[in-house]
């Protein structure tokens, strides 16, 4: 009875080591945020484009970059959803599960999902050297989509493979078609779609590599697709490769703002995946 009760002590404090280890560095980092970032952080930061001097160190803010990497990650998380959903659908609907062609895509995506983001961010330079397109919000949008495209697909896919195989075989057996199976999918896995598309839209609005070549950078909020667009992780880290302290601060303040945002997300997709999930 002491050694089971060792045992169980031993694993119950691996665990909770483990929990710290895990809970530390988010602490630490947001800690750091925090205290380098508030007294930079006013209205002013929020409601104002850079101004003239802001990279020394006086007035403006960076709603251009806020702006811009709204603008881009929902346009990217939009084209993405269109087009991994009907993806999904297939792999799970109209594909055999356990079938070559169904390994085979998932590999592919988990092979995409793996690469680094700033080869994305490469292969989007090169087709907009092929296809004579300038740095704009359009070619940054296609980037970024072409990047979180996979992990939209694996996200969804594996609440899809959530349903049981008998919910599908009964619609069959009254008679529905497989478009109408899929819709009955949809709506049984609704709060995992709609948490995979919050968090795909976070690690759109959170990365700077891929977008660093392709969307450009700019004071100003962009007003068509043709035009480049600021970002918050490229504001980032341009202020912070300033030797200016004052535009230094900024960076921690721009941080603080982007942290928010992703914060505010992940609570949105718990929040809906909970009010939705009472009524499946």
């Amino acid at each position: 009875m002491k050694k089971r009760k060792f045992i169980e002590l031993f694993f119950l404090s691996l665990m909770k080591l483990s929990m710290f280890l895990v809970m530390l560095p988010l602490f630490l980092i947001i800690l750091t945020i925090l205290i380098k970032g508030i007294p930079s952080i006013n209205l002013s930061m929020i409601t104002e484009t850079p101004k003239g001097g802001f990279y020394l160190g006086k007035e403006g803010g960076v709603l251009n970059a806020i702006a811009g990497s709204f603008y881009l990650s929902a346009s990217a998380t939009f084209l993405a959803v269109f087009i991994s959903l009907p993806v999904v659908l297939f792999l799970n609907i109209y594909l055999k599960r356990g079938s070559f062609a169904s390994w085979l895509i998932r590999l592919c995506m988990d092979v995409m999902s793996g690469v680094p983001s700033i080869v994305f961010g490469a292969f989007g330079f090169l087709v907009m050297l092929f296809f004579g397109m300038k740095v704009s919000l359009l070619a940054g949008i296609i980037t970024v989509t072409i990047l979180i495209m996979p992990i939209t697909i694996r996200s969804m896919d594996e609440m899809v493979r959530t349903v049981p195989l008998q919910l599908l075989q009964a619609a069959y057996s009254l008679g529905a078609t497989r478009i109408e199976t899929a819709m009955v999918v949809v709506r049984r896995v609704l709060p995992g779609l709609i948490t995979a598309m919050l968090l795909s839209f976070g690690r759109a609005i959170g990365d700077a590599a891929s977008v660093i070549f392709t969307t450009g950078f700019t004071d100003n909020i962009p007003r068509s697709l043709s035009q480049p667009a600021a970002t918050l992780p490229l504001a980032i880290f341009f202020q912070l490769s300033s030797p200016i302290p004052e535009v230094r601060d900024r960076a921690y303040a721009a941080a603080l703002i982007l942290t928010f945002i992703i914060l505010l997300i992940s609570y949105s997709a718990r929040f809906i995946s909970k009010k939705f999930s009472g009524h499946n």
